[in-house]
C-alpha cells in the first residue's frame, strides 16, 4: 500500500471513529444536565481537561514557533470549534430533545460545503453535492424513525443554539484545514483548547461551586469523563488528524454515520432490530458518503 494510500485509509478511519464518538454522545451528555451539572460547568471541565491533557502530550513532540499571522487563526478557530461550539451545543441540548440535536447537525455538511466554497475556493462538484443530498436523507430517516422532530415553542430556543453550534463547527472545519497542513495535530489542539480556555472561563468558573459534588453518583461521573476523554480529547484529535488527508467537506459527510452507528450499537446491545428500511437508509448514507469522497469530475457546477 503506498503511502497516500495509506493515510487516505488512516484519515477515513479516524473520522469513522470521531462520529461514533459524536453519536453516543447526544444521549451520554443528556443524562448529565440539568439535573446533576448546569451546561457550563460541563464545559468548563471539558475544555480544561482537554486543555490539560494535549499540553501534557504536546512534551513528546516538538513544539515549532508558531508564526503571528497562524497564532491569530488558531485564535479565531478555537473561537468557532472550541467556545462557540460548545456553549451552543451544550446549551442548545439541554433545552431541546436528542432527536432534535442529531437531526439539526446533519445540516453541517451542508454549510461545509458552502463555506469551503467560498473560503478554501474547494469547487461544488455534481458529486458532492448528490452524495451530501443522499446522506441527509438517509440519516434524517435513521433519526426520526426514533420519534419526531419537535419545533414546538419548548425546545425553539435550544433548536437555534444547535443550528449555530452545526453553523460554527462547520466554519471551524473549513478554518483549521490550512493548519493541519503545518503542524502536528497535538500542537494544534494544545493551542485551540488553550484559546478555548480563555474564551469560556469568564462565562463558565463562577458556576463551579453552585453543584452539589457529592450527591453526583458513579454514573454520572464516568459520562463526564466519556465527555472529556472521548468526546473531547480523542474525537476532536481525529477530526483534526483526517483533515490533514481529506478536505472539510469529505470529513463533514461523515456526520451521516452518526445516526447509523448509534443503530449499530442499539443491535449490539439487543435494544433495536434491523427492518429493511434501516437497510436502504444505511445505503443512502454510505452512497451519499462515496459520492462526496470521489475524485472530482471536471464538470463543475459552480465555483467561487
Amino acid at each position: 500500500m503506498g503511502k497516500l494510500t495509506k493515510n487516505m485509509l488512516l484519515a477515513h478511519l479516524a473520522v469513522i471513529g470521531a462520529n461514533l464518538i459524536y453519536g453516543l454522545n447526544y444521549v451520554i451528555a443528556k443524562g448529565i444536565m440539568p439535573d446533576y451539572l448546569l451546561p457550563r460547568v460541563i464545559i468548563f471541565f471539558r475544555i480544561a481537561g482537554a486543555a490539560l491533557i494535549f499540553w501534557i502530550l504536546s512534551r513528546f513532540y516538538k513544539n515549532p514557533t508558531i508564526p503571528r499571522n497562524d497564532m491569530i487563526r488558531l485564535a479565531v478557530c478555537a473561537f468557532f470549534g472550541i467556545a462557540l461550539n460548545q456553549v451552543m451545543f451544550f446549551e442548545g441540548l439541554n433545552l431541546t430533545t436528542p432527536i432534535n440535536a442529531s437531526i439539526i447537525m446533519v445540516t453541517v455538511p451542508i454549510l461545509v460545503l458552502v463555506a469551503s466554497s467560498f473560503i478554501l475556493k474547494e469547487k461544488m462538484t455534481r458529486n458532492r453535492v448528490a452524495g451530501i443530498a443522499l446522506g441527509f436523507s438517509g440519516a434524517a430517516y435513521l433519526i426520526l424513525d426514533g420519534g419526531s422532530f419537535n419545533f414546538s415553542a419548548n425546545t425553539f430556543l435550544g433548536n437555534i443554539f444547535i443550528f449555530i453550534n452545526a453553523t460554527s463547527y462547520g466554519i471551524f472545519l473549513v478554518l483549521v484545514k490550512p493548519l493541519m497542513a503545518k503542524y502536528e495535530p497535538i500542537i494544534i489542539m494544545k493551542w485551540l483548547f488553550t484559546f478555548g480556555l480563555i474564551y469560556i472561563t469568564p462565562i463558565t468558573f463562577y458556576l463551579l461551586d453552585e453543584a452539589n459534588y457529592s450527591s453526583i453518583p458513579a454514573n454520572i461521573w464516568l459520562s463526564v469523563l466519556y465527555v472529556i476523554i472521548f468526546t473531547t480529547v480523542l474525537a476532536y484529535f481525529l477530526n483534526n488528524y483526517s483533515l490533514k488527508s481529506i478536505s472539510p467537506t469529505m470529513n463533514s459527510a461523515y456526520i451521516y454515520l452518526q445516526p447509523f452507528l448509534a443503530t449499530v450499537v442499539s443491535l449490539i446491545i439487543g435494544k433495536d432490530k434491523l427492518t429493511w428500511a434501516e437497510v436502504f437508509a444505511a445505503a443512502m448514507i454510505f452512497t451519499g458518503v462515496y459520492f462526496v469522497s470521489r475524485p472530482q469530475p471536471k464538470r463543475i457546477i459552480k465555483s467561487y
